[in-house]
């Protein structure tokens, strides 16, 4: 089977005092580790056992919403694990600061606007900033809910699932938002995606657009 928990790309104190080894556990090694289990049992014996995570979102979306949703959040945790980094926050720097600036104006327009769609995400959800026709946008979403599935490109994203921060924050979900956009922000990792999808041979983090779609069109015929 070719879905598992993926480790975590740093210690699990990397990240500390932002966020703490004890909220990275709980949050990893229990909730993220539960949507794998999930998937896993799901595509048991069944002609997805062998697809990647993003196949099964992609297949998934519109014909499966228990899996969806429990491959979904698995495809979200890996992508936020990434989009953090030790000793990262700050101003975005490389061809994603540019992207910033020419949509958002200033970075500070854009960090900004992001503590506001983070900060105001009803319950559970996500915070991404995504590129969409040559531009950079925040979107935000619930649950399960991904761009993956949409013409979007996901380049980043903040988890605002309590789960996330309340070990450390408690109800202080803003305190959390600036601590991930001044500390721990993963820049390298945004720039990283607004490349890939122009690299040639390279299959892509994400799916794209009409991409995405014949892809999954493409999964469910092979299926």
């Amino acid at each position: 089977m070719s879905i598992t928990l993926p480790p975590l790309p740093y210690a699990l104190d990397a990240l500390e005092p932002h966020l703490s080894r004890r909220t990275l556990g709980v949050h990893h090694g229990n909730h993220h580790a539960a949507y794998v289990a999930k998937t896993r049992a799901l595509i048991q014996r069944t002609p997805l056992e062998s697809a990647t995570l993003e196949e099964i979102v992609l297949s998934s979306a519109e014909q499966d919403k228990t899996l969806f949703n429990a491959s979904a959040q698995a495809w979200n945790h890996e992508f936020y694990w990434q989009s953090m980094r030790p000793g990262g926050g700050g101003e975005a720097h490389g061809a994603i600061a540019q992207l910033i600036e020419a949509s958002f104006g200033t970075q500070s327009a854009f960090s900004q606007q992001f503590v506001t769609a983070a900060g105001d995400q009803f319950g559970s959800g996500w915070a991404w900033l995504v590129l969409e026709d040559g531009l950079v946008r925040i979107i935000a979403t619930s649950n399960a809910h991904t761009p993956l599935t949409t013409p979007q490109v996901p380049l980043l994203t903040i988890d605002v699932w309590e789960h996330a921060y309340y070990l450390d924050y408690q109800q202080r979900r803003l305190d959390y938002i600036a601590a991930f956009l001044g500390h721990l922000i993963n820049w390298d990792f945004a720039n990283q995606n607004l490349a890939r999808p122009r690299e040639v041979g390279v299959p892509a983090l994400v799916g794209t657009g009409k991409a995405a779609r014949s892809q999954s069109q493409a999964i469910g015929r092979r299926l």
